[in-house]
C-alpha cells in the first residue's frame, strides 16, 4: 500500500523538489500552497505524513501545525517541518508544537528521503515492466 504524503509549501520549486525526491518510492504525493489549503487537503486526504514549510502567506506552517495538533482527527499525523531558520529557539518551538522532525532549506533530495524514511516506511516502486 502506498504511503500518502502531503507537501505544503508556497514555493512551487520546493514542491517539485519534494516530488522528485520521492518519485522512485511507492507513495502518493498531495500538494498545497499554504497552510489554509494544507489543512483542507489534510482533512480530505488523511495523509501518513505532512511535509510543512514554516514561512508561507495566508496561513504559515506554525499556525497550520497548531491547528493540526488541536484536531482529534489530524493530531496523530507526523509532521516534518521545512525551515530556513534553524536557530535553537525556532527548532525548540516547532518541536514543542508537535513536529516530529525538521529539515533546513536549502536541502538535497537524499536528505529529505532519509528524514521521511525515519518517519514512514518508504518502499521503492515495483517496476511494472513485463518479464521476458
Amino acid at each position: 500500500m502506498s504511503v500518502k504524503i502531503l507537501s505544503v509549501d508556497d514555493s512551487h520549486t520546493i514542491r517539485l523538489i519534494v516530488g522528485a525526491a520521492l518519485l522512485s518510492y511507492d507513495c502518493v504525493l498531495c500538494e498545497a500552497g499554504n497552510g489554509e489549503e494544507g489543512l483542507a487537503v489534510a482533512k480530505r486526504e488523511k495523509p501518513d505524513l505532512i511535509i510543512l514549510d514554516v514561512s508561507m502567506p495566508v496561513m504559515d506552517g506554525i499556525t497550520m501545525l497548531t491547528h493540526l495538533k488541536e484536531s482529534p482527527e489530524l493530531k496523530a499525523i507526523p509532521v516534518l517541518m521545512l525551515t530556513a531558520v534553524a536557530d535553537h529557539n525556532n527548532v525548540m518551538h516547532i518541536a514543542r508544537l508537535g513536529a516530529c522532525d525538521y529539515l533546513v532549506k536549502p536541502f538535497h533530495g537524499a536528505r529529505l528521503v532519509e528524514k521521511v524514511g525515519r518517519i514512514v516506511s518508504l518502499r521503492a516502486k515495483i517496476s511494472s515492466a513485463p518479464d521476458g
